[in-house]
This record gives structure tokens, C-alpha cells and sequence, in this order.
């Protein structure tokens, strides 16, 4: 078993090659390996492994496969941080042996686990390395499949290797000072546990000051389901402080008053190129 430590972040399919240019520009960078990744995920028909806040796939890359069992995790400093454990496989079936020794075999009744949606999408790996610090870059584009049902993926994932957790802030944040993205919470299995029609994440605001942590999750879930955020100034007061501390008031002033009649996060991202830089700078201060 290994802990993941990453940022994802949510990009136009017209931004997506800036990102690359810009990286690729860094001296700390190099290019690495570019490949096609064809993702089968795997669940019960009740989506008992879903409600245990984990995802199962097997993994193509060429001739290669591997399975992989990832739990949901937590956000921590704008990053995700995750248990994950991998296998290599012989073939694309699922090797359910492998699956024994970890936690999901309490949870769940293996026999009945089944492909439920794919995630197919061509990788670009950019490496940057500074002193200790290690990071791989994955630039994805592709799609989400599910029941018939396509969703368009383009995503820049920025994992720590090696070194200081930091520094993967650090590196998301410059990239978003010149290319627009958006911190995305929703991983992409939660995005085609979506598409297949088995998830379906709430909105449910308190009545008091929102943290940054769920004023990001609550973005991510808008951008998800693309139903309208309504957060009053009073919700909103506390984030408000701080990206008035982070030098973001001019932006976060619009924001809120988009917020406050109502807006889904798709409309914002496209509105405000800057959001990406806001939700960046804020993540980690609650």
C-alpha cells in the first residue's frame, strides 16, 4: 500500500496545450512518457464499493495492465491525499485474489463486482525536479464513459513523487497564474460513478461561514451536476476575508455576487479566468 499525494486541476480543451507549453518551458522540467490508458471500473450492482468511498479499476497501457484500488482519502492543503495499493495483471480481467488483504474485503461482496464505467484519455508526463523535490505531471484528454453516455475529460494532475508536500501547492499555483484552471475535488471516478447514474453528490449549505474547504467541494460538485450555487454573503463571509488577504478582492467581489443570485461553477470557470488562481490560493488556509 502507498499514500497519494495530488492536485487535480480542470482545464478547457483550448487551455489544456498551453498548460504543456508553459511546463515544458520550466527549467526544472522534462518531458516523459506520452500513452493511451483505457480505465475499466469495476463496483456492485448496488454500488457498495462507492459507498465504502473507494474505486477499483484495471488499468491498459499498451500490453500492460494493472489493478488498482483507491480510497476516496482526504483534502489536505489543496491536495488530495489517498491509501492506494496496485498489481500487476497477466490480462484485463479483474484478479480478485489480490483484493483479500485489503480493507474493501469486509465491505464488499467481491463476486458480485462488475464493469460500471471507463475512463479513456492519452497522457502526457512532464517531470519536474528540483533539489529533493520530485513531481510527475500527467496532462490527460480524453472522455468518461457510462451507459452510453459521454462527458469530456481534460485535466492537468500534479503528484508528489518526492520531497515536500509544498511544493505541489506551489507548482499549481504557478501554472494557474498563466493558464485558466479549476481546483477539481471530483476525481474521475466519481465523475462516471455520476454519468452512470449511481452517484449523485448533494449541495447542502449551513446557515453559518462556510470554510474554503467546502466552499471548494461545493464548486466541484456544481461543476459536476451543473446545478446553480446560491451562497448568501453572510455564508460567505469567512472565504471572503481571506481572498481579501490573498490579494483576490477584486475577483472574489464579482464572485459573490454571482454567488449570491445563483450560478453553476461551469458558467464561473468560463467567466472568471482567474478562479483557479483564487481557489489555489485559498486552499490550505482552513
Amino acid at each position: 500500500m502507498a499514500t497519494e499525494l495530488e492536485i487535480k486541476l480542470t482545464l478547457s480543451e483550448r487551455d489544456q496545450p498551453k498548460a504543456l507549453e508553459w511546463l515544458l518551458a520550466q527549467p526544472e522540467a522534462r518531458a516523459g512518457v506520452s500513452k493511451t490508458l483505457v480505465n475499466r471500473y469495476f463496483d456492485t450492482p448496488s454500488a457498495a464499493l462507492n459507498a465504502a468511498r473507494a474505486a477499483l479499476r484495471v488499468r491498459q497501457a499498451g500490453d500492460r495492465y494493472i489493478q488498482t484500488l483507491k480510497t476516496q482519502g482526504e483534502f489536505v492543503d489543496g491536495a488530495h491525499r489517498r491509501q492506494e495499493w496496485e498489481w500487476p495483471l497477466q490480462g484485463p480481467e479483474l484478479d480478485l485474489s489480490l483484493l483479500e488483504e485489503t480493507p474493501l474485503r469486509a465491505r464488499v461482496n467481491l463476486q458480485e463486482l462488475q464493469l460500471v464505467f471507463e475512463t479513456n484519455f492519452r497522457r502526457q508526463v512532464v517531470m519536474l525536479e528540483e533539489g529533493s523535490c520530485v513531481i510527475e505531471v500527467a496532462i490527460d484528454s480524453g472522455e468518461v464513459l457510462a451507459g452510453g453516455r459521454v462527458m469530456p475529460l481534460h485535466e492537468v494532475e500534479f503528484e508528489l513523487k518526492a520531497g515536500e508536500p509544498d511544493a505541489l501547492l506551489s507548482w499549481a499555483r504557478a501554472l494557474a497564474a498563466n493558464v485558466p484552471v479549476f481546483l477539481n475535488l471530483v476525481s474521475k471516478a466519481e465523475q462516471g460513478y455520476y454519468l452512470a447514474g449511481i452517484y449523485q453528490p448533494d449541495i447542502i449549505i449551513s446557515e453559518a461561514s462556510l470554510p474554503v474547504p467546502e466552499w471548494l467541494r461545493l464548486l466541484s460538485v456544481s461543476w459536476l451536476t451543473g446545478s446553480a450555487l446560491t451562497l448568501s454573503p453572510e455564508v460567505l463571509s469567512g472565504v471572503g476575508e481571506k481572498a481579501h488577504a490573498a490579494e483576490f478582492g477584486g475577483l472574489w467581489e464579482g464572485l459573490k455576487d454571482r454567488l449570491a443570485v445563483g450560478v453553476c461553477a461551469s458558467r464561473l470557470i468560463d467567466d472568471y479566468p482567474q478562479l483557479g488562481a483564487l481557489q489555489l490560493a485559498l486552499a490550505g488556509q482552513d
